[in-house]
């Protein structure tokens, strides 16, 4: 049996995790690369693990109760893992067990010291490096010894750290086993980490290497700090050597001990540039093996290195497939659509197949390739131009890619000169008609789709989707409609520099803008404090609504007082906008009329915090401030030398401003829209392959692209694997933060306001609604947990338009997400609301209840005392 308890390292690879764990099945994998040398041992298999935890029943009790926990429960968290792990520590080891083992340290070397390492079955992955959460032992002499820590390597699979991580990871404890690698110790010159790609910037190009003297475990307690090389291309570009006072150093009869370093050497190199240069090289071999950039442990033992770990870095944004070996830059599609959270495959699909420009998809997230514009000189300034409007971070993430000049050549500028063909375009005329078309166009575009897909079924309706995307497109690219859009967005523009320039005023758009017609995004804030004037009336729906936990809420109403007045303000609601939600681009995600209970938080607040007829009065209350801005702009103006020309032109582009600024938010309305009836179509078909027990669940279809969801309704056959390896990685991109801009070499870029401006400790942002205001911060991260009450200040990661029903409660804005035309920011202008968004970690920083002031005007946001 002693096959089934150990096997050598040179016996295994990194298919065995489920055998062997994931250290143990990435040291074998190690040891089958030609030039990389790892030291020799065995591993402990999973077979033991199980056989140990068997001799424990009280364990299975107690992890029972551990399952019920969260990862904030600390306490009980404590108390259970610790009865846990006393529990295997006592446990003696079988004979046979025990003896399978020390027949492998005979055929190793029985008096040799040897590193006893835990390697659990979720370590190590693609996705989660779980780096940490379970023990190493070094130095351990005699088998008596190592069998012990054999028992505490297993028990360390229930410390309170690495229960806690595997809670935040989605782990359950009963499907992680835990195999022991023994391996010969080192007794190494140098040691420490090396860093195949730079974990900081993500820059595949570029490897970091950190040494210290003696044992690694020096460096990776934090004992010391580490010399860092930095390798590119062959060479040492950078290097900062460290004062390293003390070493970690094994003892002659076993164990570990701090020394001091001689003063003379502290601040002598551990590595030697050729050194640095040539572990570097070792490590993109073992980079090539696994696939990936790596996490990889060294020892420098006379001249030699030796391989005792490598991982993937699971930090590193991944890059999008371009298919060449050329340079790419890359822009988020999600910051500028004010959804940076990962998306199911489907709804990137989707995405794709409806959006203007080809896009890219890398962990979950959209880019789109702006290499050629930022090439040409024809181009560039107009996109940076246009970045730099929309968000200045990704301007100057941009600028600091062209400012390397070797990353994007310059092409030839082919432009002829002069105005292109046919003249410049004829600018859209400033008449409210034109908007009131252009909505009737999208209205029965969407009644044409509606009523052509309710018969399709089979291969039939994704045909009928193919022919549907190319009107999704035709209708995002009506000429008219890109014109209104524009004319809206240049006259704000026009309205803040001239204005600035002729009276000295910041943002006075902002004001002129106040109420503006047909924003639909603006009507659905309001529309939500009538539904709140119907149920405010009726105090026993109030009472009922405050206990709502799920969606059968709605069908509960008519059997209370006032209940069916009720239910049908909320569908009539959502008739008009329950094909929004938050995150809406992704079709994948719960519309609210999926979903009613989201909006139950915010009734209740607008019922709590406003008066009956608060929303005409709000939206009149706007028109006549932008009224009165208009009139005092315009005499003002006309004081001024020249001033009834100036005045005059102030006066078309308010005009301008008023009629087509509100028509930017339909679009997106009409895309949702759309959506909606697309994903209830693709959801019935899904239902009929659950029924056909081809799928196990209709949401499993949100894990496979368009093209491979027509596969299986035409194959009848769904690899499950496939599903849940999506699954998994899904999850695992949540713990990813998108880069605004990133290059093919990795690197992500964040860009800096580079302000000199603002006060000392202030949070610095983009001013995109003016005004300030003081009040309590609410860090709100999901909209359906929001609990307002009057003068709050919303902190969130982003607002799409689904967050607008919040606005109208709150007296300000800070997100870490958008720029001076996205959703959020419209809208807060809509509404008067002091705002600075694309604010770094604003929801880190500032934290729930804190006193804010934010200075919508200025761009930055105080914390107060």
């Amino acid at each position: 049996m002693s096959e089934q308890y150990v096997l050598h390292l040179q016996e295994v690879d990194e298919t065995q995790i489920a055998v062997v764990g994931g250290k143990g099945a990435h040291l074998g994998g190690l040891s089958r690369i030609d030039g990389i040398r790892v030291p020799g041992g065995f591993c402990v298999t999973t077979d033991a693990f199980r056989m140990i935890m068997a001799q424990a029943p009280s364990i299975d009790d107690r992890l029972d109760q551990l399952s019920r926990l969260r990862p904030d429960d600390r306490g009980p968290i404590r108390l259970l893992s610790a009865e846990i792990r006393r529990a295997i520590e006592e446990i003696t080891i079988p004979d046979a067990m025990a003896a399978a083992i020390t027949g492998a340290l005979a055929q190793v070397g029985e008096q040799a010291a040897y590193a006893v390492r835990s390697s659990a079955t979720a370590e190590d992955l693609p996705t989660a490096s779980f780096a940490g959460q379970q023990d190493t032992y070094l130095n351990v002499v005699g088998p008596a010894a190592i069998l012990r820590h054999i028992s505490r390597c297993w028990a360390s699979l229930f410390t309170e750290r690495a229960v806690t991580y595997r809670r935040r990871n989605g782990v359950d404890d009963r499907t992680v086993q835990m195999a022991v690698v023994v391996q010969q110790m080192v007794f190494p010159h140098a040691a420490g980490v090396l860093f195949t790609a730079d974990p900081v910037t993500g820059n595949r190009q570029t490897a970091v290497v950190d040494a210290g003297f003696g044992l690694g475990e020096a460096l990776v307690s934090g004992l010391v700090n580490p010399d860092v090389f930095t390798v590119r291309h062959g060479e040492v570009v950078a290097k900062a050597i460290a004062a390293k006072a003390r070493a970690m150093c094994a003892l002659p009869a076993g164990g570990t001990r701090e020394v001091p370093i001689d003063s003379q050497r502290q601040e002598q190199p551990a590595l030697t540039d050729a050194q640095a240069v040539r572990l570097v090289q070792l490590g993109r071999r073992i980079e090539a093996h696994f696939g990936c950039p790596q996490d990889i442990e060294w020892c420098l033992a006379d001249d030699d290195f030796h391989i005792v770990q490598s991982r993937p870095i699971t930090t590193l944004f991944p890059v999008p497939e371009s298919g060449d070996q050329e340079n790419h830059v890359y822009v988020s599609v999600g910051h500028g659509q004010m959804m940076t959270d990962p998306m199911k495959p489907l709804g990137v699909s989707v995405w794709q197949l409806t959006a203007m420009a080809p896009m890219h998809e890398a962990g979950g997230r959209l880019f789109v390739d702006v290499t050629r514009r930022l090439a040409s000189p024809a181009s560039r300034a107009g996109l940076l131009d246009a970045m730099g409007r929309g968000d200045p971070l990704v301007r100057d993430a941009l600028q600091t890619v062209l400012d390397r000049e070797d990353f994007v050549p310059s092409l030839p500028d082919t432009s002829a000169g002069g105005p292109p063909a046919g003249g410049a375009p004829v600018p859209v005329e400033t008449d409210p008609a034109i908007v009131t078309e252009l909505i009737e166009r999208s209205r029965a575009s969407l009644a044409a789709l509606e009523s052509g897909i309710r018969t399709k079924r089979g291969a039939a309706l994704f045909d009928f989707l193919l022919e549907a995307f190319e009107e999704h497109r035709r209708v995002l690219s009506d000429p008219l409609s890109l014109k209104a859009i524009m004319a809206g967005m240049e006259a704000t523009w026009w309205l803040n520099d001239t204005l600035r320039e002729w009276l000295g005023e910041k943002n006075a758009a902002d004001t002129l803008t106040l109420s503006a017609p047909d924003n639909v995004t603006s009507e659905m804030g309001l529309a939500l404090l009538d539904v709140a004037d119907v149920i405010r009336r009726h105090p026993d729906v109030v009472a009922f609504l405050q206990g709502v936990e799920d969606e059968s809420f709605l069908a509960a109403l008519p059997k209370l007082t006032g209940g069916t007045e009720a239910r049908d303000a909320i569908d009539a609601y959502l008739d008009r906008y329950g094909m929004r939600c938050a995150g809406e681009i992704d079709i994948t995600r719960p519309r609210w009329r999926e979903r009613p209970s989201t909006l139950v938080p915010v009734i209740l607040d607008n019922v709590r915090n406003f008066e009956p007829g608060a929303a005409e009065r709000r939206f009149e209350h706007g028109r006549q401030l932008a009224r009165k801005k208009e009139q005092d702009v315009l005499s003002r103006l006309r004081s001024l030398p020249d001033g009834d020309r100036k005045a005059d032109e102030a006066k078309r582009m308010i005009d301008r401003v008023r009629t087509f600024i509100g028509y930017r938010e339909y679009p997106k309305y009409g895309i949702v829209s759309r959506y909606f009836v697309y994903k209830r179509a693709l959801l019935e078909e899904a239902e009929r392959l659950v029924q056909a027990d081809v799928l196990s669940a209709r949401e499993d279809v949100f894990y496979l692209t368009l093209q491979e969801f027509q596969d299986v309704v035409r194959s009848h056959q769904v690899d499950d694997r496939l599903i849940q390896q999506r699954k998994e990685a899904f999850r695992a991109y949540h713990a990813l933060t998108p880069p605004r801009v990133l290059t093919s070499d990795g690197e992500a870029l964040t860009g800096a306001y580079r302000r000199d401006d603002v006060p000392a400790g202030a949070l610095i942002g983009l001013p995109v609604s003016a005004g300030t205001i003081e009040g309590r911060a609410r860090v709100i991260v999901d909209m359906a947990e929001a609990d307002l009450e009057a003068g709050d200040i919303l902190v969130t990661v982003y607002t799409d338009p689904s967050w607008s029903p919040l606005f109208v409660g709150i007296k300000g804005l800070v997100t870490e997400v958008g720029g001076l035309m996205t959703h959020g920011s419209v809208i807060a202008r809509e509404y008067g609301l002091p705002a600075v968004v694309g604010v770094e970690q604003a929801t880190r920083l500032i934290r729930d209840g804190q006193r804010i002031r934010v200075y919508g005007s200025d761009g930055y946001v105080e914390i107060l005392p």
